[in-house]
């Protein structure tokens, strides 16, 4: 939530609020980060976007990036092997104003970290110190970095890293407590988020199995991080950044919600792309209503924003007036 006076800063931009939306490819867009900063979120982080898409002109780049005046401070986040492309790609960023640029650590997809880039720059430390020196060299606004802890449990070299990005310009530190080898699986470990807190005088943000208000805390406590990132528990659940457990949430509220969620991403996508996007996160807003298998697939195949909140107030029994399911 908003304070008086910054939480912490990154270089000289305040941040103001301890809980952040993770980058997340397909979810973290416009429509989704822009609720989630009304709702407390203190950072905006655009999807990881490819450096190489930025340079090809992709057209899926344009959405990528696209961010509202509002949501600022915003942060741009790059992924690829190649420390000239990442240069390149950020310099034809510039002018579109991010107020810091990320380095994507972290990514543990095959398709990302096999080829070196996300994760993969894990395994090439020499690569890292590169890219920090030449962007904090290049650029006056914060570069950032997010990380994960090694690429496997035999490759643990998370404070390595941490103090690569610190001594070669980083302003701030993102760590996912996860090898790319555990993917999402397993038991995220905040004592390596912690023992990073320890070796580095830039902000740490905490990031994995941060689910509800309090693991927020408890992860603040046991680590000291200076933020934490909330990324899967957030979709369907935005009002986590207000510091909410999902069950004290009205179904009023749950209907206003999927609405606004829904009419932004037709706004942002288009009437058929927009409600098409929208069905993963409608999943998770309606996942704690006991609902038939027949009638969620009904719903989540509706063909129009009519048809999809008609049938969401008729087996929900969902309605603005706030009628209990």
């Amino acid at each position: 939530m908003k304070t008086a006076v910054p939480t912490f800063n990154v270089d000289s931009i305040p941040i103001y609020g301890d809980t952040i939306l993770s980058p997340m490819d397909g979810f973290s867009d416009l429509p989704f980060r822009g609720l989630a900063r009304h709702l407390g979120s203190a950072m905006s982080y655009t999807e990881f976007v490819s450096a190489r898409g930025v340079m090809d002109n992709l057209p899926k780049v344009e959405k990528q990036l696209a961010f509202e005046e509002d949501e600022r401070p915003v942060v741009f986040q790059l992924f690829d092997d190649d420390p000239d492309i990442i240069l390149a790609a950020a310099r034809k960023l510039l002018p579109r104003r991010p107020d810091i640029f990320d380095i994507n650590m972290g990514c543990s997809a095959p398709s990302v970290s096999s080829r070196g880039a996300g994760a993969g720059l894990l395994r090439t430390p020499e690569k890292v110190a590169e890219i920090m020196t030449t962007l904090s060299a290049e650029f006056d606004l914060p570069i950032t970095a997010k990380i994960r802890l090694g690429w496997d449990e035999e490759t643990l070299n998370y404070l390595e890293i941490a103090r690569i990005v610190e001594e070669c310009g980083g302003k701030l530190i993102a760590v996912h407590g996860r090898t790319k080898s555990q993917g999402y699986g397993g038991r995220a470990n905040w004592e390596s988020i912690a023992e990073i807190k320890s070796v580095v005088s830039i902000p740490v943000i905490g990031n994995g199995d941060v689910k509800t208000p309090q693991d927020k805390e408890e992860m603040m406590a046991q680590t000291g991080c200076d933020a934490v990132m909330i990324g899967r528990a957030a979709i369907g659940n935005p009002w986590i950044f207000s510091d909410l457990r999902r069950e004290q949430v009205s179904d009023a509220q749950v209907r206003e919600m999927v609405e606004v969620h829904l009419s932004r991403m037709q706004e942002f996508y288009g009437k058929e792309l927009g409600l098409l996007l929208f069905r993963k996160h409608a999943k998770q807003y309606i996942s704690p209503y006991p609902l038939k298998k027949a009638a969620r697939t009904k719903l989540l195949l509706a063909e129009t924003k009519e048809a999809f909140l008609s049938l969401l107030d008729q087996i929900t029994k969902l309605s603005p007036q706030g009628e209990n399911a």
